[in-house]
C-alpha cells in the first residue's frame, strides 16, 4: 500500500514538473518575441532616427576636419586660392593656354589711388562696418522685391575674400553661410588693412589676372605703386566683371562706370584720406602749356 502511495505521488510531482517546465518554455518563448527586432514601420522610423542624427553629425564633422585655418592669414601669404584653382582646373580642360598672372605687393607700397577706388567701387563702409553692410543687405532685399528676382550680391570687400580664398562663384544658401562665418572670422582675427592688402592681393582682374600688381603690370607696364588716379579707377571698375571689363577691352559701359569711381573718389576724398591716405592728384602746368596729373 505505502509502495502504490509512493508510486502516486512521484506520478503527480512528474506531472506538475512537466507543467512547469511547460510554463517556464512558454514564458522563454514570449520573452524571446518581445527582444527580437521591430519590424515594418518601427524598424523604419528607427533607423530615420539614427540616419537623422548620423549624417548631420558626419557633415558637422567633416566641415570641423577641412575648415581653413583663418588665423594663419594674419602673417602668411596664401599659396593659392580656391578661384585660382578653379581657373587652373578650367584652363587644363578645355586646353586654353591662357597662363597664369599672380604677383603680390604689401600694403604700404599699394598706391592710396588704388585702395580709394576699390574702396568707393567695391565697399564704401568696410572701415566701419563688421563685415557685413545692413544697408546694403536692404537695398538688395528691397530690388528684389520690386524685380521679383533673386537679391543680388551685397558682398563686402571681407565676403568677397573669404568666397575667393576658400569657396566658390556658386550661390547655394550653404556657401552662403559658410562666406558668411569666414568673414566673421576674418574680421575677429585680422586688421581691416590686412583684410584689405590680402583682398587686392587675390582679386580677379582679368581672364588668368590675380592681384593689383599683376594687373599694373598687364595693362599699365609698371607697378601698382605707381598707379594714378584714372589707371586705378579704369582697374577698380573691372572688378564686377573681369573677364569682360578691363582696360584691354574699352566698352563704353566700363568707361561710364570708371569715371563714375572717379567722381565718388573726389566727392568721398575726406574720409578715403582718413582710411587710406588718399590725396586727390594736383594739376601741374608744363613748360608747353599743358595739364599733367602729378
Amino acid at each position: 500500500m505505502n509502495d502504490g502511495f509512493a508510486t502516486k505521488e512521484l506520478k503527480q510531482g512528474a506531472l506538475l514538473f512537466e507543467t512547469m517546465s511547460s510554463s517556464v518554455k512558454s514564458n522563454a518563448r514570449i520573452t524571446l518575441a518581445r527582444t527580437r527586432k521591430p519590424r515594418g514601420p518601427i524598424r523604419v522610423l528607427l533607423w530615420a532616427t539614427a540616419l537623422s542624427i548620423a549624417v548631420p553629425t558626419l557633415f558637422v564633422l567633416y566641415q570641423w576636419i577641412t575648415w581653413p585655418n583663418v588665423r594663419l592669414m594674419a602673417s602668411q601669404r596664401p599659396s593659392t586660392t580656391a578661384f585660382i584653382d578653379s581657373f587652373k582646373r578650367r584652363t587644363e580642360a578645355s586646353g586654353d593656354s591662357v597662363a597664369l598672372r599672380w604677383a603680390w605687393i604689401d600694403w604700404e607700397r599699394m598706391s592710396s589711388n588704388m585702395k580709394a577706388a576699390v574702396l568707393v567701387a567695391e565697399d564704401i563702409e568696410f572701415f566701419s562696418h563688421n563685415g557685413f553692410s545692413v544697408p546694403e543687405i536692404r537695398a538688395a532685399v528691397s530690388e528684389a522685391r520690386q524685380t521679383g528676382t533673386p537679391p543680388r550680391g551685397a558682398s563686402t570687400l571681407t565676403q568677397q575674400l573669404a568666397k575667393n580664398l576658400w569657396l566658390s562663384p556658386s550661390r547655394n544658401p550653404l556657401r552662403k553661410v559658410k562666406e558668411a562665418l569666414l568673414a566673421a572670422q576674418l574680421e575677429k582675427t585680422l586688421t581691416k588693412n590686412r583684410i584689405f592688402e590680402l583682398y587686392l592681393n587675390v582679386i580677379e582682374f582679368g581672364p588668368g589676372i590675380y592681384g593689383v600688381e599683376s594687373a599694373s603690370g598687364t595693362y599699365f607696364g609698371k607697378s601698382a605703386q605707381r598707379l594714378t588716379r584714372v589707371e586705378a579707377a579704369l582697374l577698380a571698375a573691372s572688378l564686377s566683371r573681369p573677364s569682360s571689363w578691363n582696360p584691354h577691352l574699352m566698352s563704353p559701359g566700363y568707361l561710364a562706370r570708371a569715371d563714375r569711381i572717379e567722381d565718388l573718389m573726389t566727392r568721398h576724398r575726406s574720409y578715403l584720406e582718413r582710411h587710406v591716405g588718399f590725396a586727390p592728384e594736383r594739376l601741374a602746368v608744363t613748360p608747353f602749356g599743358s595739364d599733367v596729373r602729378n
